[in-house]
């Protein structure tokens, strides 16, 4: 899908886990706003890919390795989004990963704690390198990714949603000990979004498809895009008066 820059106004993004799914979606949304994208992925192949197709849009793009469960990884973000377009305006933390199906007790802590360092800990390491520029100078967005998994529960997916709820309560945390000093900090909580992480869900059980999509009160899945365009109104001054919020992208689901 070609990207159509509305104005490049020189304002300057990270987005990580950017190479697919909703990280491209939020990514090509972004560059259609004017921004300038930096897309980070473990998967360097991915996120030069992404940047090639928003540079073939008519937008602005940087691809780069990044694996935000390693703190220099997220520091490298902020330097090259800095040194490459010479700003940093906003950050959308989007890079996590997911386990398969399995009743809580059941779960290895090796699994369990890889989770954690991703979903948590790797938005932590971005938000810290984030932040520490931001507040040099004076502003600055940031949005987190979360799920609707992270405002309820949910069968088989303890640890992913436990992860989840974490990241909505660091996101809020955050939120008030910076939005003094001109950053605001929020959360996207998309429902469920055929990618290939849902896929980890929906393996194993050849009805789980059907009955999700059944089960969504609009009668379908959240797409891609349209998540990608709720973000870019997060990273927009039209939501200037939202600090700590979690917004929720899901086609009724949670109002069930």
């Amino acid at each position: 899908m070609p990207v159509l820059v509305k104005v490049n106004d020189g304002r300057v993004s990270i987005v990580t886990g950017g190479a697919r799914g909703i990280g491209l979606a939020v990514a090509k949304a972004l560059a259609g706003d004017g921004f300038a994208v930096v897309v980070g992925d473990v998967d360097e192949k991915g996120a030069r890919a992404a940047a090639e197709a928003i540079r073939a849009g008519g937008g602005r793009a940087l691809g780069i390795r990044s694996d935000v469960t390693v703190a220099a990884d997220a520091k490298a973000l902020v330097d090259l989004a800095v040194n490459e377009f010479g700003r940093l305006d906003c950050a959308v933390n989007n890079a996590g990963i997911a386990l398969g199906v399995k009743p809580m007790a059941e779960i290895d802590d090796e699994s369990w704690n890889r989770l954690f360092a991703t979903n948590v800990g790797g938005v932590r390491n971005c938000m810290r390198a984030e932040i520490a520029y931001m507040l040099g100078v004076g502003k600055g967005v940031i949005v987190n990714m979360a799920s609707t998994l992270g405002v309820v529960g949910s069968t088989g997916c303890a640890a992913y949603v436990a992860s989840k709820h974490a990241l909505v309560g660091l996101t809020k945390a955050a939120a008030l000990d910076y939005a003094k000093a001109g950053i605001r900090i929020n959360v996207a909580c998309p429902g469920p979004v055929l990618t290939a992480m849902a896929q980890v869900f929906l393996d194993g059980n050849p009805k789980a498809l059907e009955q999700t999509e059944a089960a969504m009160p609009n009668g379908r899945f959240i797409q891609a895009e349209e998540v990608g365009a709720a973000v870019a109104w997060l990273c927009s001054p039209a939501s200037s008066g939202l600090f700590g919020h979690a917004l929720v992208i899901d086609g009724g689901w949670t109002a069930i």
